[in-house]
């Protein structure tokens, strides 16, 4: 699929679909307007038929050809206009790209709603990443249709619908919607492979298989790579991590990946994942349907990984490490049990009252050999770790906890500017009480209230006084069905919030 910027009218264009993006009422859209002139009121009569209001999603379509240049025309709802929004631009462009393909297309126009010249890049950037990952598929198993390539070759995509369609750009312009459309391209690349890494069955993607996707990467992107096994994990005293994963068959895995810029770094960041390959909750089972998408546990892992390829194309003044920290949460003889004592390796005691509380334990272990090993400036930590976060949250909001004021806002930044929904949750000092334990130092779980912010007090122990940002994805990691850009499983999350910070 190649992406073209355009300046062009898109009354002018050449393609097999039109599809016109607006903001509310079609009725009030200029260029649907006339459109519908066009077709002599056919879609506009066909919207209040289909009581199509532009909300975010709906979709119009016709095969009638008003204007002679193009074989059929959709109107693609973006909801309101309420200022800029990053999300609602890629979750369009991803619902315009979805009616080409089920049009059969291979020449598509996307018509975006008109923006400000100093934001027309960044407009076409979401747009190419909404439509790349739109047409994101996980096909692998299947041998069905599914499988037949996608019919669209080429997408022109233009921000032009007044006095200024059909201007050329300069070449300032131009160089800045090539970058942008580059810059698109990688981050989509990131979180499909992100979302590849997430949708294979657990018994591919073991601990030893993601240790093997690092490798690759960093041989095809000029990083340094370290796998850890867990003789060398245990030299280093990580009892918490090993715990986790000693009663699995398959061998756990810390990989280390760096990216060093060519200058001298501006400062050190360490990037976190829970890498959790199999979750069936240990000797605290799970029930059946709880276990099914276990395989998603990893998605803080994939995340820290898959982002990094396109820190190495984009380029970072940052000197980037990513940590992963890969095992799976079975049951057997060797499984770590309820009532254990583990000593962590900063030399904590922890106590284990609940075998499911498995991710705290692996970033416990993976927090402090950042700390010592790399020495960051400032650490970021991204898992599916708690139940309880989804349930403040809802299913498509991560929720963020930090006690650094400055760092945590900068992050929030990049998020909106990414467009991936995060919030920030209180760390409440008053709920480490929870964390007390009779035989140790601590314990690994607190009470049933405030589940999601005693897991990320459990983790602060470790960050120490290192600057550091703690992201509970459990809800946004993984989607049962199709949502704006997202698609059925395994969705990327995080990947372009982690570009767009350490690149930016």
């Amino acid at each position: 699929m190649e992406f073209h910027y355009v300046t062009e009218s898109p009354l002018a264009t050449d393609a097999d679909l039109l599809v016109v993006c607006t903001y509310g009422d079609p009725a009030k859209d200029g260029l649907v307007r006339h459109l519908d002139q066009s077709l002599g009121g056919h879609l506009l009569e066909r919207a209040k038929a289909e009581d199509f209001t532009g909300k975010p999603g709906q979709v119009l379509y016709t095969d009638r050809n008003g204007n002679g240049r193009t074989r059929a025309i959709a109107v693609v709802g973006a909801g309101e206009m309420n200022g800029f929004e990053a999300s609602k631009l890629r979750d369009v462009a991803a619902a315009a790209i979805r009616v080409a393909r089920r049009a059969g297309a291979r020449q598509v126009t996307i018509a975006l709603p008109p923006v400000s010249p100093r934001q027309s890049d960044r407009v076409v950037q979401l747009a190419v990443e909404g439509a790349l990952l739109g047409s994101y598929r996980f096909v692998k198993y299947r041998n069905d249709e599914a499988k037949k390539p996608d019919p669209i070759a080429t997408v022109k995509i233009t921000t032009e619908r007044g006095k200024s369609a059909g201007k050329k750009p300069t070449p300032a312009q131009a160089k800045a919607m090539k970058a942008a459309i580059a810059r698109a391209e990688r981050v989509a690349a990131a979180v499909c492979h992100a979302r590849d890494l997430i949708n294979e069955p657990a018994a591919f993607a073991t601990p030893i298989r993601m240790a093997e996707e690092a490798k690759a990467l960093a041989k095809k992107h000029g990083l340094a790579v370290k796998i850890y096994t867990p003789a060398e994990c245990e030299k280093l005293g990580m009892g918490m991590f090993l715990a986790v994963g000693q009663g699995s068959d398959q061998e756990s895995r810390l990989i280390h990946l760096t990216y060093t810029p060519a200058k001298k770094a501006k400062r050190k960041i360490a990037i976190i994942g829970k890498g959790v390959t199999f979750d069936s909750g240990g000797y605290s089972l799970k029930p059946s349907q709880s276990m099914e998408d276990m395989k998603t546990d990893m998605s803080g892992a994939a995340a820290v990984i898959a982002s990094l390829a396109a820190v190495a194309q984009l380029g970072s003044p940052y000197e980037v490490h990513a940590i992963a920290a890969c095992c799976e949460n079975l049951v057997s003889g060797h499984a770590y049990k309820l009532g254990d004592v583990l000593r962590a390796m900063d030399g904590t005691t922890v106590e284990i009252n609940n075998t499911d509380a498995e991710g705290r334990l692996t970033l416990g272990d993976a927090l402090t050999y950042a700390r010592h090993k790399v020495k960051p400036d400032e650490m970021f930590d991204f898992a599916t770790l708690t139940g309880a976060c989804v349930i403040a949250l809802g299913p498509h909001t991560a929720g963020v906890m930090s006690d650094h004021e400055a760092l945590v806002q900068a992050w929030l930044a990049a998020a909106r500017d990414a467009g991936e929904d995060m919030w920030r949750l209180p760390l409440q000092p008053k709920l480490k009480e929870q964390l007390k334990s009779g035989i140790a130092d601590m314990r690994n779980t607190g009470e049933r209230y405030g589940g999601a912010i005693t897991a990320g007090l459990f983790l602060k122990h470790f960050a120490r006084d290192t600057p550091w940002v703690h992201v509970d994805l459990a809800g946004p990691s993984s989607t049962p069905r199709e949502i704006g850009a997202w698609t059925r499983g395994g969705t990327g999350f995080a990947v372009a919030s982690l570009v767009e910070y350490l690149t930016r």
